[in-house]
């Protein structure tokens, strides 16, 4: 009953505000009339029922996948009505794209999932007898991904954060021959992992969610990011072909190498159109200025770049194609004080999990930069009396922020400019724990803007705002995983593999 009458309340708080609307064509004007306050307070009020409909809607998704399953053949709910698969049916009712109607094909069932395999906590002694009332109800046994359900229903996390941070995660590992005990320490690693993706769900974009949620995976699981990092490998593949117009067309499927090569390359060729660091070096900024007011596309230049790339290798030498950033994957690597280094690796740019092993054929090609961090991921000082930062520096700002500090951004740390958080013109000190990376746009807002960034100690960054509005400026998830110094599972329970 509470559910449907959270949802009448809704409806009654809508009522008020807009009074009675005869037709939707009178939206726009008589919400155009209300306030500021009144029309934030009518979208929040909105989107909690599209929410609570959202759940209903969720629910009865799953319920149709699980009565579409193959087993079921002709005979299932889908497919007696015409549909080949659940998904099918879902996208029919909802008019939505076949993506979201397989979204909510997922949620939903995950949500039914949790419902399954009662069990009975005290092992069969919560029953007096044969008496209903003296018996105590089954509990359902706790699943990996509860948290998630959890806070969906509870709508704490919106469908898609929920389905982003599931398929990231993946199900736990079974490894072949592991105890139950070790199985077990997986899925309280995940589930562990999962609460930590819904605390931070409130201000981190579903993209960053996303990819934490993988990176944090294969952090856990450094045997299973091996081996998809080699099927990703095995996988890779180019291929030309001609279409019917005489129309020429690549496509390939990219290994982990690959992509990382080619993202650079482009990153860094494209990072002016891209809204990339300003340049301070005159002839840099003079080339970052013509690549701006190019005719051609994005996707042109970048066509036209790996062409020139692929003809000879070294047609264009690096500074007439990349300026004085010359494309590079730069990887960071944990190594702790007896040598011991970790069994994965991080990208600088996107903090995407890379299998030790690539990390060492890397290292026999570029060599290795030391950086000294704490447990917090705080660098040591590297240099204090520069008015910029120097290169060993901003690696440092890199290795500990990822990219963009500010609150919902994505940039990654290549496209980030080094800020002061004590104006250098005042005294303020080229110290590295006073020192945050923020993008372009970040960075001018922050000037323009009216925000300052303040720090005590090594505590978080907090971003205020002259009206008295702050934000804590928390580390990217992965990076907190990184430098937290948490052994991976099954380890972190005790639990000898």
């Amino acid at each position: 009953m509470a559910f449907f009458t959270d949802i009448t309340d809704g409806i009654s708080t809508m009522r008020d505000l807009l009074g009675d609307v005869a037709r939707a064509e009178e939206l726009p004007s008589s919400i155009g009339a209300l306030d500021d306050a009144a029309v934030v307070t009518l979208l929040q009020q909105a989107t909690e029922l599209v929410r609570a409909a959202e759940q209903v809607s969720l629910v009865a998704a799953g319920v149709i996948t699980r009565r579409s399953q193959r087993t079921a053949g002709h005979s299932g709910l889908a497919q007696s009505r015409g549909h080949r698969n659940s998904a099918s049916l879902i996208q029919d009712i909802t008019g939505t794209s076949k993506a979201d109607a397989a979204r909510q094909s997922r949620v939903g069932e995950s949500l039914l999932a949790s419902e399954e395999n009662p069990k009975d906590d005290s092992q069969g002694d919560n029953s007096q007898g044969d008496d209903p009332e003296g018996a105590t109800p089954p509990t359902r046994a706790r699943r990996w991904d509860d948290p998630l359900r959890t806070a969906l229903f509870r709508r704490t996390i919106t469908n898609q954060q929920h389905d982003a941070i599931r398929r990231g995660l993946g199900e736990p590992p079974e490894p072949e021959g592991a105890t139950d005990a070790v199985i077990l320490g997986f899925r309280e690693a995940w589930a562990l992992a999962a609460e930590q993706l819904v605390s931070e769900s409130s201000h981190r974009t579903l993209e960053e969610l996303r990819s934490a949620a993988r990176t944090i995976r294969d952090q856990l699981d450094p045997d299973g990011a091996e081996a998809r990092f080699l099927e990703r490998h095995a996988a890779r593949s180019f291929r030309l072909w001609t279409d019917a117009d005489g129309g020429y067309h690549a496509s390939a499927a990219l290994d982990d190498d690959g992509y990382l090569w080619l993202k650079t390359v482009m990153d860094a060729a494209l990072r002016p159109r891209r809204g990339g660091p300003r340049f301070v070096d005159a002839e840099e900024k003079a080339r970052g200025a013509a690549l701006v007011g190019d005719p051609r596309t994005n996707e042109q230049l970048a066509y036209d770049l790996i062409i020139d790339v692929l003809r000879a290798g070294t047609l264009a030498d690096a500074e007439t194609v990349f300026g004085t950033r010359q494309a590079g994957v730069r990887l960071v690597q944990q190594v702790d004080t007896k040598g011991n280094a970790s069994r994965t690796a991080l990208t600088e740019d996107g903090l995407i999990a890379i299998p030790a092993s690539f990390a060492g054929q890397r290292i026999c090609d570029s060599g290795t930069a030391k950086i000294t961090i704490d447990t917090d991921g705080s660098p040591l000082d590297v240099g204090r009396e520069h008015r910029l930062f120097t290169a060993k520096q901003r690696m440092a700002l890199s290795a500990r922020d990822g990219g963009c500090r500010w609150k919902g951004c994505d940039r990654p740390a290549s496209y980030c400019e080094a800020h002061h958080i004590d104006m250098y013109s005042e005294g303020g000190r080229t110290d590295i724990d006073r020192g945050i990376l923020l993008c372009r746009f970040h960075h001018m807002e922050l000037h323009h803007g009216q925000w300052r960034i303040t720090r005590e100690g090594q505590d978080d960054f907090v971003l205020r705002h002259r009206s008295g509005e702050q934000t804590v400026l928390k580390p990217r998830l992965a990076l907190e995983y990184a430098w937290s110094g948490i052994d991976p599972p099954p380890k972190r329970f005790g639990v000898a593999a």
